[in-house]
């Protein structure tokens, strides 16, 4: 029987949905049975074995679904693998280097146990909802900075985690 993985986001434009969708792709060809959910129609862990959670950042903070995520389910995580991971920077900065989880995260994963975390270059094009994301498009600080081969391999290291087969198909020793 396959791994089955929850791959659910807070996303207000699409770009930390797209993420977690390829996230879930890439578990997907890795053999485990992964599907992308936005965070508020997730009703229960109960089918699932592992969960990543991944939420855009916005000043500074976590989108609200992904943290309402982590509260609701604060005791049925505590009971799987937990991933999480950001969407955000508006530059090349997650592709150059490290960058730490924001405060609120930092907390969350320590109060999960969270096996770890990611930040990923965000995404914010013409036709972004709300006010301040009009305004950073007008100052010309919006555009694609998400690096589909780095999520891609950070999936597939993910799954080398869960099935103990290292990505390239050798077994991996835990």
């Amino acid at each position: 029987m396959s791994t089955r993985v929850l791959v659910t986001y807070g996303s207000t434009n699409g770009s930390t949905a797209r993420i977690a969708e390829t996230v879930a792709e890439t578990l997907t060809g890795a053999g485990l049975t992964a599907e992308a959910l936005p965070a508020p129609s997730v009703a229960s862990l109960d089918p699932y074995d592992a969960v990543i959670v991944g939420g855009g950042l916005y000043a500074g903070r976590w989108h609200k679904d992904a943290r309402r995520f982590l509260r609701r389910h604060r005791h049925a995580l505590a009971e799987r693998p937990l991933w999480l991971f950001s969407s955000g920077p508006l530059d090349p900065s997650a592709t150059q280097r490290n960058i730490p989880p924001v405060p609120g995260v930092r907390k969350a994963m320590a109060r999960l146990d969270a096996q770890g975390h990611v930040t990923f270059g965000g995404c914010l094009e013409e036709g972004a909802k709300g006010w301040v994301a009009g305004m950073i498009l007008r100052s010309g600080k919006g555009g694609d900075f998400r690096d589909f081969p780095a999520i891609r391999a950070w999936a597939a290291d993910r799954a080398a985690e869960l099935t103990g087969v290292a990505p390239g198909g050798s077994r991996a020793t835990l």
